[in-house]
């Protein structure tokens, strides 16, 4: 999901040709998720919405499979500024 961002985001800005290269940096760190991350995602997310916090679909999974997995989620999405396990970029 967070690589469909990426290469949406590079080909927005850029070109095709530097989102090929962005995606194909970035898919060896491709990890998988099932079940449990999507329903865990969607809890936190909607958790998180009580204290006015909009999270998109992939950035909630994103954040749940990070704690699952024990790794810093790295975004710089002000939303998450303030949430444990998070490595803010502006």
């Amino acid at each position: 999901m967070n690589l469909m961002e990426i290469y949406y985001g590079v080909l927005k800005d850029y070109s095709e040709a530097d989102a090929e290269q962005a995606y194909s940096a970035n898919a060896k760190y491709a990890v998988e998720f099932g079940d449990g991350d999507v329903k865990d995602a969607m809890k936190r997310r909607l958790a998180l919405r009580g204290k006015k916090l909009n999270l998109s679909y992939a950035d909630a999974l994103g954040y749940s499979v990070s704690l699952r997995l024990k790794v810093k989620f790295l975004t710089g999405d002000e939303a998450f500024e303030d949430l444990e396990n998070v490595e803010y970029v502006k």
